[in-house]
């Protein structure tokens, strides 16, 4: 890897985070998801050491607990997403996806919640607990799904744009 590469590496790192407190003060609308899916989409592999770094600096910030372990598997789903479905380079296609990932987030969060309950008492008292966190969330989930679909659907091609202009051609970065 080259020194370029770390640098950049670093710098999207910071900008998700920086991307995400600054729209901390509003519930669930959030720029993180459209970002690493055009970082998915134009640097590939690379995008895994960048979310590993957002969710250890996320870590840093908030401090360790359940959430962290949500962190550590729930970005990552949406690079595989984005992977095999990499072809289409519509902004609707990935408005899609955008809104049906905020749809999922707080399904995707509960899971924890079924293996703390299983540990704690039994399967069923796990899936209790994992439906009760997931329940309690949906209007989030709602906002979640609907700000990350019209996000996305405006965003996309613009910021698609740029930031192939800046990383294949001015900064010059092998893709993976």
């Amino acid at each position: 890897m080259r020194i370029k590469d770390i640098v950049l590496i670093g710098m999207l790192s910071a900008l998700l985070i920086a991307v995400k407190e600054v729209l901390a003060f509003l519930p669930n609308i959030e720029l993180v998801s459209l970002l690493i899916i055009l970082f998915s989409l134009l640097l590939h592999k690379k995008t895994l050491l960048i979310i590993s770094i957002f969710v250890l600096l996320e870590c840093f910030i908030y401090g360790f607990g359940l959430w962290l372990i949500n962190y550590f598997y729930i970005w990552f789903i949406l690079y595989f997403i984005v992977r095999i479905f990499k072809r289409d380079q519509s902004a609707f296609h990935w408005a899609v996806i955008s809104g049906a990932f905020g749809l999922t987030f707080g399904a995707l969060c509960s899971i924890p919640y079924l293996f703390m309950g299983w540990i704690n008492g039994s399967f069923l008292t796990g899936v209790q607990s994992a439906i009760a966190y997931w329940i309690t969330g949906i209007p989030f989930d709602i906002i979640h799904g609907i700000s990350n679909f019209f996000i996305t659907l405006f965003l996309f091609k613009p910021l698609y744009k740029n930031l192939n202009k800046v990383i294949t051609k001015e900064i010059y970065i092998e893709k993976d």
